[in-house]
């Protein structure tokens, strides 16, 4: 048999182990929690110091590619100058950088001879000028490179074609240094008339980046570390790690954090790993960008966990004291608590039992005085006493039919009393309702047999537009008990005259023909053709329109227009005047006839269109059969034209065989260059083809002092347009040839000359 429990033992059962189980839930959330946000506040700053120390590296990069970055771009000026003084003006500018910048170990340019040795052709070969400092002192070396190819690391950032910060490396490749050393080289390219051709490069030693990230220390047993964008150590506590990859000496982190991937697509991220010695550690990596490298770095760095969470584990400690005093609190103050409860409870429940019984009276009102909760429940079971009163009073009164009898609420939230009240309100309804219903199936009722009424008007005038009109607006007035109306219809035959014309008027059972013409936006018809929308005016003005009764003229108390409108296209505009104002009902009534006078009205226009069209198109079929005979004539005339072409054509042709097979025939392009030669100038000179095309007209050719002079200008005078005739000497495979020659401007559609032609004959004088 189940055992029943007190008030008093449920408190101290129930309450006090539920309220022990969710102190210590709660606290214990709440120590788990903090030491959570403690632990990830520590993550934020380890981060932030990361992030910190990585801009300071990057502000690093920043400015030795700045200093590369300006290089580059003050050399493009310098394309024209001969290589002797580029070599002293370069080591002018060089030695100074190099003084000024101890941490710079050499400064080295690379020029490419395709872009500054004519004709040639090659995409590697170049020059390169080199300075560093050995000691104290600053040597330089002018030497040739990549003649049989770019090496790997070159043509690597070459094709990237952007500045660049290239991998940590071994400096051993400029001949003549005496010492060699782990480097970075900042590399900035230089671009001339959007074509690489060539770079400035500094090579700077790893031990400045190793010195200052060696203190980054942002607590106890931390460190940092720099990794390049391809994986290598480029700066560690440790030497044995400087230039390993990343994935030999940290092999399971970069298997299992994808440490390497990382870093090369610039994401910050951190990770906790475990060390040899047992101590847990985290890492966290910042992204190094510097200027418009594409190549990121990054900066790690390793905090033990122990020492950021130090103060988690105090906070631990002090808060499970706490929270155990304040458990013992929690049990004496409900034992104290749980008395005061129950004696005035018993008094309560007695009386709601009697009540339960069905028994209402004053006599069951209880007075107490305890300033708490109790109170206000003593309170509340006299309020429901009182109320069960009154309502009962109330529904008394509805049994007898009284509906205006009033029942005040007890509150917002009082359900038995909006209940009654909402049964009172709803048998009023009920008769109110029935007596509206009948309205409105009287409204229904008329309706559709004016629907039916205006269907059949509709049916039987859709062949004459006039008659149609004349027959609905009389119907229309009638049927909804107005005095007067017309119907305006859009009259577009002449496009450049549009307007709203009357064409059909009733006034008081007569018609009544009046001529008036509306404008688009003219007035209220204008303005209700604009709108697409009702337009119902019951404070109409003096002035506006008179009706003519038995009695006299008077000013309608009512005026309606509604739109004529066909899948938005509006055709016209009902407007009607009455003495009596229409109800919702006769205007939606008249707005749903508008739509069926519409659809009517545009088949009528249709019909008529579509007669008058196939008028026209009769007409239009022998006016084509006129212009038949004459394209056949025009044809018979476009052949004989087309035969007097072909004629000139193969005159044309056989003129250009007869100067290809009499003349050496050269084409250039505008700089000289060769772009196609004829058969009897190759078989003159025994050169292949292949060795001619794309040679320059300068090979070959001998000048004299003046005519070197002259050169640029005769090349100027043909790109003008100006055909040049001129005797020249030229010598190929140790025989000499003498021509007389004709140089030609070609044109292209434009009048721009896009090529130079040569006619050139052997010229006697010199047999």
């Amino acid at each position: 048999m189940k055992r029943k429990l007190k008030i008093r033992q449920k408190i101290l059962l129930y309450i006090l182990t539920v309220t022990a189980i969710l102190y210590v839930a709660s606290v214990g959330y709440i120590l788990w929690q903090s030491r959570a946000n403690i632990y990830s506040d520590a993550i934020e700053k380890t981060q932030l110091t990361a992030k910190v120390s990585a801009k300071e590296v990057g502000a690093i990069f920043e400015k030795e590619l700045s200093l590369v970055r300006t290089l580059s771009q003050a050399f493009t000026v310098y394309k024209n100058m001969p290589h002797e003084q580029w070599k002293k003006l370069f080591l002018d500018m060089y030695i100074p950088v190099l003084r000024e910048n101890p941490e710079i170990y050499s400064i080295w340019d690379s020029w490419e001879y395709k872009s500054f040795v004519p004709g040639y052709d090659k995409d590697y070969g170049r020059f390169v000028i080199t300075t560093w400092r050995e000691g104290n002192e600053i040597k330089w070396l002018y030497d040739e490179r990549s003649i049989n190819g770019d090496p790997p690391i070159y043509g690597k950032y070459k094709k990237l074609g952007q500045e660049a910060i290239w991998e940590p490396y071994v400096d051993q490749v400029t001949t003549g240094k005496a010492d060699i050393k782990l480097m970075i080289t900042y590399y900035s390219p230089i671009y001339i008339n959007n074509a690489f051709s060539g770079i400035v490069a500094s090579d700077v030693s790893l031990e400045s980046l190793q010195e200052m990230v060696s203190k980054i220390k942002p607590v106890k047993g931390s460190f940092a570390y720099l990794i390049s964008n391809e994986g290598i150590i480029a700066a560690h506590p440790s030497k044995d790690f400087i230039n390993k990859k990343i994935d030999e000496a940290f092999k399971t982190d970069n298997e299992k954090e994808k440490i390497a991937e990382r870093i090369a697509k610039g994401e910050e991220f951190y990770y906790t790993k475990t060390d040899e010695t047992g101590k847990q550690l985290l890492i966290c990596h910042s992204p190094i960008i510097a200027g418009k490298t594409k190549t990121p770095w990054s900066l790690a760095l390793s905090v033990p966990v122990d020492v950021i969470m130090a103060n988690a584990k105090k906070t631990l400690y002090v808060s499970l004291f706490v929270s155990i005093a304040g458990l013992l609190v929690m049990v004496l103050v409900l034992l104290f608590v749980s008395d005061n409860l129950t004696k005035p409870i018993k008094r309560i429940t007695d009386i709601l039992k009697r009540m339960a019984r069905g028994e209402v009276s004053d006599e069951l009102k209880v007075d107490l005085n305890t300033g708490d909760e109790i109170e206000e429940m003593a309170l509340a079971l006299n309020t429901t006493i009182d109320g069960i009163g009154h309502k009962t009073t109330f529904a008394n009164e509805i049994g007898k039919g009284n509906y205006t009898t009033y029942l005040e609420l007890l509150s917002d939230k009082d359900v038995l009393g909006k209940s009654l009240i909402h049964m009172r309100d709803s048998l009023k309804k009920a008769a109110e309702d029935e007596e509206k219903r009948k309205v409105d199936d009287q409204k229904r009722s008329w309706a559709n047999e004016g629907y039916a009424k205006f269907g059949e008007i509709l049916r039987q005038n859709n062949n004459d537009l006039q008659k149609l009109c004349d027959s609905v607006i009389a119907a229309l007035v009638k049927y909804v008990g107005a005095n007067q109306g017309g119907i305006f219809l859009w009259n577009d035959e002449d496009k450049t005259n549009q307007y709203f014309e009357l064409v059909s008027a009733f006034a008081w059972d007569r018609k009544k023909y009046l001529t008036k013409q509306i404008e688009k936006g003219e007035g209220l018809v204008g303005a209700c053709a604009m709108e697409k929308e009702t337009i119902f005016m019951t404070d109409v003005p003096d002035d506006y329109v008179n009706i003519t009764s038995g009695l006299g003229d008077a000013n309608p108390r009512c005026v309606i227009l509604v739109p004529l409108k066909h899948e938005d296209e509006v055709l016209g505009v009902i407007e009607m005047a009455s003495f009596k104002v229409l109800e919702k009902h006769e205007i939606e009534f008249i707005e749903k006839i508008a739509e069926s006078i519409a659809s009517t009205i545009l088949s009528v226009k249709i019909n008529a269109r579509t007669k008058m069209l196939l008028e026209q198109s009769q007409m239009q079929a022998e006016e084509m059969k006129a212009q038949e005979e004459e394209m056949r004539q025009n044809m018979e005339e476009l052949q004989a034209t087309q035969e007097e072409v072909e004629r000139k054509s193969a005159e044309i042709e056989e003129f250009i065989k007869s100067i290809q097979s009499s003349a050496y025939v050269i084409e250039y392009d505008l700089n000289g260059n060769i772009l196609n030669v004829n058969d009897s100038f190759i078989q003159f000179v025994g050169v292949p083809r292949e060795q001619l095309i794309g040679s320059h007209h300068s090979d070959n050719l001998e000048l004299s002092d003046v005519q070197k002079k002259e050169y640029g200008t005769f090349w100027d005078n043909l790109k003008a347009g100006i055909s040049k005739k001129v005797k020249s000497t030229i010598t190929w495979k140790g025989k000499t040839y003498h021509f007389l020659e004709t140089y030609i401007p070609v044109k292209d559609s434009e009048g721009r000359v896009y090529k130079i032609m040569k006619l050139a004959f052997e010229d006697g004088e010199f047999k």
